[in-house]
Formats: C-alpha cells, sequence, structure tokens
C-alpha cells in the first residue's frame, strides 16, 4: 500500500484533528481514526512511495533536522481524486524548503518516491479521510470547515507503513 514520512504535530493540534475524525465518524465518515486499526496520527505526510526501507531511510536523514519547529497552520480544505479529504497546511517558504531538503537526501541516497512528492509537484496535506462517502461529503467539508483554523507546529517525525504494521520515530514527538 503506502509507506510515508510523516510530520507530526503539536499536542494541541494532534487533540483537535483527532475530535474532528470522531466527529467524522459519527456523522458516518471513514477517517484514518479508525484506519488500519486505529494506529493513525495526524501528521504531514512529506513523502509517500509504495514502501520504505525505514533504516535507509533513516540513514538518508541522518544529520538533518526531520522535525524542526515548522509552524504548519492548517487554513484550508482539499480533496484527492478519489474522494481523499484532507486539510492544507498554509505553504510557507520554510515547509516548502524542508520538504525539498527531505526529498533531495532520499533521492541521493536512491530512495524512491511517487511522484506527486516531488518539489513542484507535492500538496502539503494533513488527510482526514481516505474515501468520503458521495452523500456524506457536505457534512465533512461542513464539519472540516466549522474546525478551521487549526494552528500547528511540527513535533516530531516518522517513517511509518500501518498495512504493513512498520513504524521508525526519527524525531521525538
Amino acid at each position: 500500500m503506502v509507506a510515508a514520512v510523516e510530520l507530526h504535530l503539536d499536542r494541541a493540534a494532534d487533540r483537535r484533528i483527532r475530535n474532528l475524525w470522531d466527529a467524522m465518524e459519527d456523522s458516518g465518515v471513514p477517517s484514518l481514526r479508525d484506519l488500519t486499526h486505529g494506529k493513525h496520527r495526524p501528521h504531514v505526510s512529506l513523502v509517500a512511495a509504495p514502501s520504505f526501507d525505514a533504516v535507509a531511510v533513516a540513514d538518508a536523514l541522518g544529520g538533518l533536522d526531520v522535525a524542526p519547529p515548522l509552524r504548519v497552520d492548517l487554513d484550508f480544505v482539499g480533496l484527492f481524486r478519489g474522494r481523499v479529504l484532507w486539510l492544507g497546511p498554509v505553504p510557507t517558504t520554510e515547509l516548502i524548503a524542508h520538504h525539498a531538503g527531505v526529498f533531495d537526501r532520499l533521492a541521493a541516497a536512491g530512495i524512491d518516491t511517487f511522484d506527486e512528492y516531488r518539489p513542484g509537484a507535492w500538496i502539503p496535506h494533513c488527510t482526514l479521510s481516505m474515501r468520503v462517502p458521495h452523500a456524506n461529503m457536505p457534512a465533512a467539508l461542513r464539519l472540516c470547515l466549522d474546525a478551521l483554523p487549526i494552528p500547528a507546529t511540527v513535533a516530531g517525525a516518522a517513517v511509518a507503513d500501518h498495512i504493513r504494521d512498520q513504524y521508525r520515530q526519527l524525531a521525538p514527538s
């Protein structure tokens, strides 16, 4: 399925997104709360691929502050193909540069990612639901808009592949 290098958010933002997941579930919208046995954490994905060798990723990112205290204020709602609903952080110069730095380190180490995560194509996002039912889309959008804005700061990072039950913390959160 999909593995990712995730940026985790501070406690207050994490709690607000988890509350939003709960509200979505209560409204009949499946969220990341229960996907793959509830192991997801609210996060912004920096890169993703079908799978990652977590040790190779950690080695490639060695010496880089993978989780600097960047502002990642969630300020808008977006949708990807397949009805994937997400909140978008303001794409600051610092966030874009951090993404490029992580991507460049992985690319230099020969670690492939999905094309959508390359610099210039990457859309920073915090996924809420992988497939919003058509009939529930208006309610899901209302819940998201009512929750915004969510001020946030990066508080940690990890390589996660919940389908394969693999998780490696890269920076404390």
